[in-house]
């Protein structure tokens, strides 16, 4: 399981005994910790990882990735604080199963509930709604990735799939919804 994910992540890949990269992922680990309040623990993790991702500019830069999946990786962060300010309790992010090609963007607890979270992300309203992309095989294929995470859970637990869709739109603020129990368990 992946706890963070930011541009610095890939950079501290090359060099992960660089200063800022060990104080990052001590930080990540210890602050985004369930048993810090919320409403002090989320602003100060992102203002921190903020931080250290300004000055991660200082490691060599990795190959640039494609801008598609750049604007994914923000929606996905953007998601994930989101979702931290709502009350969820994230404990994955990036989740794979080596038996399927999918991953769980996220998964949390909100209160007695895992949720599954995909996150789509989108520039523009214009030609489809972003959570219209968790199409049938998508949601089979998420059903998938979810089935071999819950075998690992100690119990049984209630759990749902959540969409979220992010939009960053030219000149206007990242707009967010979430949508609850998008889809069933198949």
């Amino acid at each position: 399981m992946k706890y963070e994910k930011s541009p610095i992540w890939k950079q501290c890949l090359i060099s992960p005994n660089h200063p800022v990269c060990l104080l990052r992922f001590v930080f990540v680990r210890v602050y985004s910790r369930p048993h810090f309040p919320m409403s002090r623990s989320g602003r100060l993790t992102q203002i921190t990882l903020r931080a250290l991702d300004s000055a991660a500019r200082l490691l060599p830069k990795p190959k640039s990735s494609p801008a598609h999946l750049q604007t994914g990786r923000r929606g996905e962060e953007a998601a994930y604080f989101h979702l931290r300010r709502q009350g969820y309790v994230m404990v994955a992010r990036n989740f794979r199963s080596p038996r399927s090609r999918s991953e769980l963007d996220l998964v949390g607890w909100d209160n007695e509930t895992l949720c599954f979270i995909e996150v789509k992300t989108r520039t523009t309203r214009e030609i489809q709604p972003a959570e219209a992309a968790v199409d049938p095989e998508k949601q089979h294929d998420l059903c998938g990735v979810a089935r071999e995470f819950l075998r690992k859970m100690p119990e049984d637990v209630a759990f749902r799939f959540d969409i979220v869709s992010v939009y960053f739109e030219p000149r206007k603020k990242p707009e967010i919804e979430l949508f609850k129990n998008a889809f069933p368990f198949s």
